[in-house]
C-alpha cells in the first residue's frame, strides 16, 4: 500500500511536532516535509509534490494560509486546511481558494487521519461545525437579501443603538434609519428590533 505524501504548513513548530508525532502513529501516511510558512510551503510543495498539504491559516509574516493554498492547490496536490478559526469569511476563502477540506485543529486524532485520507483522494473532509456553517450559509443564500446600508443598520441594531445614535454613526437622516428598518423588519418576518436582531444571529447575516 502506498502511503499518502504529506507536508505540513504551519509557523508554529510545537504544534508541527505534534502533528509529526501524531502521524507518525499511522503505517499509511507520511509526512515528507515541513514549511513554517506560508511561501516556504509554496516552495516545499512544488518540489516535493506532495498528496496532502496541511496547511494552517494563519501563518505569521508574508502570506496566509488562503494565498499560500490558492498557489498550491492542483489536481494532483490537495490543501486540507487545519486551523483553529472556523469563521464564515475564513471557510468561504479558504474553499474559493481550492482547499479539499477544512478542519479544525479541536478535533480527534482519528478525524484528521479520515481527513488526510479523504483529502489525498480528492474528496471533501469538513469538521462538523464547519460542515454545519456551510450549509447555513447555503440556506441564507436563498433567504432575504440585505443592502449593505440595511447591513449596517443591523450591526447597529445588535450593538443597542436607537434610531437616532445609528443615524449620527451612519451620518445618514433618523427618518432614513426608519425607512430601512422597516425594509429590513419586512424582509426578516418581524416587528420589533430584538426580533430583527435575533433572525439576524440565526441566519448568521451579521458581520
Amino acid at each position: 500500500m502506498t502511503a499518502v505524501r504529506i507536508l505540513l504548513c504551519d509557523d508554529h513548530a510545537v504544534v508541527r511536532a505534534g502533528l509529526l508525532a501524531l502521524i507518525g502513529s499511522e503505517a499509511d501516511i507520511e509526512v515528507v516535509g515541513e514549511a513554517g510558512s506560508g511561501e516556504e510551503a509554496v516552495a516545499m510543495a512544488a518540489k516535493l509534490k506532495p498528496d496532502v498539504v496541511l496547511m494552517d491559516l494563519q501563518l505569521g509574516a508574508g502570506i496566509d494560509g488562503v494565498e499560500a493554498t490558492r498557489r498550491i492547490a492542483s489536481p494532483d496536490v490537495h490543501v486540507l486546511v487545519l486551523t483553529t478559526y472556523d469563521t464564515d469569511a475564513d471557510i468561504t476563502r479558504a474553499i474559493e481558494a481550492g482547499a479539499t477540506g477544512y478542519l479544525l485543529k479541536a478535533e480527534r486524532p482519528e478525524e484528521l487521519f479520515a481527513a488526510i485520507r479523504a483529502a489525498a483522494q480528492g474528496r471533501t473532509a469538513l469538521s462538523a461545525p464547519v460542515a454545519s456553517r456551510v450549509m447555513d450559509r447555503m440556506r441564507g443564500a436563498a433567504g432575504p437579501s440585505l443592502t449593505d446600508r440595511e447591513r449596517d443598520i443591523l450591526a447597529q441594531l445588535a450593538h443597542g443603538l436607537g434610531n437616532r445614535e445609528i443615524a449620527r454613526a451612519l451620518f445618514i437622516s433618523e427618518a432614513t434609519v426608519k425607512t430601512h428598518l422597516g425594509r429590513i423588519y419586512a424582509k426578516l418576518g418581524v416587528d420589533t428590533r430584538a426580533g430583527a436582531v435575533a433572525v439576524a444571529k440565526e441566519r448568521r447575516l451579521l458581520p
